[in-house]
């Protein structure tokens, strides 16, 4: 389930067994829906690999629970932090973060998970 925040982001939801904490806005991470439609997401870093001074950062991602099509987004710095907007393809999106010199942020090995309504095809 996901929570509305400022700004029309919403908070990813954890992935299911995951441990409780960091949660996504203490650990820097924004998703904001585009379009009124959930099918098109801007995604906003600002945790441990930004605050590291990473020269890069890169958005891991994964659809559904066994992380299908895995690609790596390249984020672009923005006055908020590291920011990639994406277009789902499926209702499940997981992802992390890794930078230039393959760091990861993934969450103690938890990941994050960010789920939409039935996404239109």
């Amino acid at each position: 389930m996901r929570q509305q925040t400022d700004f029309g982001y919403t908070q990813p939801t954890m992935v299911p067994g995951s441990h409780p904490s960091p949660d996504p806005v203490s650990a820097g991470i924004k998703v904001r829906p585009l379009w009124g439609n959930d099918r098109n997401v801007t995604i906003v870093y600002n945790g441990l690999l930004y605050r590291a001074g990473a020269q890069q950062v890169y958005l891991h991602t994964g659809y559904g629970p066994n992380w299908q099509s895995v690609y790596d987004h390249r984020m672009e710095r923005t006055s908020e932090g590291w920011q990639c907007t994406i277009n789902l393809t499926e209702d499940e999106l997981h992802f992390c973060f890794k930078d230039s010199a393959d760091n990861w942020d993934n969450n103690q090995g938890n990941n994050w998970c960010y789920r939409t309504g039935t996404i239109p095809h």
